[in-house]
């Protein structure tokens, strides 16, 4: 897709200041900028960039005043940054804005699809599906028995959503992700012998939920797995039966989240966060990577380390740890002198 600075002005409410005519067909960093390309000055410090840049147009501030001579043609926006945010994102709906049935796929007849829909080729999609108006399902899609799929949706590329999972609208579903998957529900008999424990529950995702890449959430043993509105899931997150995610919570790749886990509003969990069972965590909670939860957080809690415990203390007491081999040395010390005398 090629774009002149005349119709990105337009896109952007700005003013073009050189040549109106010239074409884009990609984006660059203002440093890497090439014939063809699209960049933005937001950052002073890489304003002398713009000077050298080869991209063909660069996007800056109003009040972006030059004092060496520029080749590339500039738009002219109240915020830089904001406006090429803004462009990012008409792009990518321009890049996917993609609709139709595509051949083959299989569809029940006893499934439920909107309007606007695009199917990519070899999705699946089982026996009473509801999908709602404007969503996309992208190719080797897998949609199981009795799933109900919301507006305005994303299902890309080999993702899985089994049998009754409820998708609610403006979500999007990476490649790679499973919903509803059995829980790990096992209990040892009397031969001491695991058995599995059916797992009959069910996971629903509430409106604007983002889910990585390769993220998997397991279906509750009785009742739901809950993901609440708004909540982001980096990639490679595992989130176990019977969890719940409150609204608006962001977690990073690799937290493993054990059954039974309740998570509150707004919290920021770090990459490789591991949480054992059956716990509450707070309201506005913030977790450092690599900590291990080991206890209920109660709101507004900062917490660090495996075990955790409060940022502020673990921040005082790594000080220490990290000079024990110097107050270890006056300990000898000290105590070589007692004995001494």
């Amino acid at each position: 897709m090629k774009f002149t600075a005349t119709q990105i002005a337009g896109i952007l409410e700005g003013k073009v200041e050189g040549d109106d005519a010239v074409e884009v067909s990609k984006l660059s960093k203002i440093e890497e900028g090439t014939p063809g390309s699209l960049t933005f000055l937001a950052n002073p410090k890489y304003t002398p960039f713009i000077y050298s840049t080869e991209a063909s147009i660069t996007i800056v501030d109003k009040d972006f005043v030059a004092e060496q001579e520029i080749s590339t043609t500039l738009i002219r926006v109240e915020n830089a940054y904001k406006s090429f945010s803004k462009l990012l994102e008409y792009y990518n709906e321009v890049k996917m804005n993609k609709s139709g049935i595509e051949q083959p796929v299989f569809i029940s007849e006893s499934s439920s699809l909107g309007e606007n829909l695009y199917i990519g080729a070899f999705a699946y999609i089982g026996e009473n599906v509801t999908v709602g108006n404007n969503t996309k399902i992208y190719p080797n899609a897998y949609i199981g028995d009795n799933v109900t799929i919301g507006d305005n949706c994303t299902v890309f590329s080999g993702a899985k959503i089994y049998s009754e999972s409820v998708v609610g609208n403006h979500c999007v579903i990476n490649s790679g992700v499973i919903l509803g998957a059995d829980g790990f529900g096992f209990s040892p008999n009397e031969a001491g012998e695991f058995a599995k424990v059916p797992q009959i529950g069910n996971v629903i995702i509430e409106d604007y939920v983002d889910i990585g890449a390769g993220t998997t959430i397991d279906r509750a043993t009785l009742g739901s797995t809950i993901i609440r509105r708004g909540v982001k899931l980096d990639n490679q997150i595992q989130i176990a039966h019977n969890v719940e995610i409150g609204k608006n919570t962001a977690i990073a790749a690799q937290t493993g989240i054990a059954g039974s886990t309740k998570i509150g509003e707004n919290c920021l969990i770090g990459g490789q966060v591991g949480f054992a069972g059956h716990l509450t965590i707070g309201n506005n909670v913030r977790i450092q990577a690599q900590s291990g939860v080991g206890r209920n957080i109660k709101d507004n809690e900062t917490i660090q380390g495996s075990p955790s415990f409060n940022y502020s203390d673990f921040s005082k007491s790594y000080v220490h740890f990290r000079n024990l081999p110097k107050i270890m040395d006056r300990f000898n010390s000290i105590e070589k002198k007692i004995n001494n005398e």
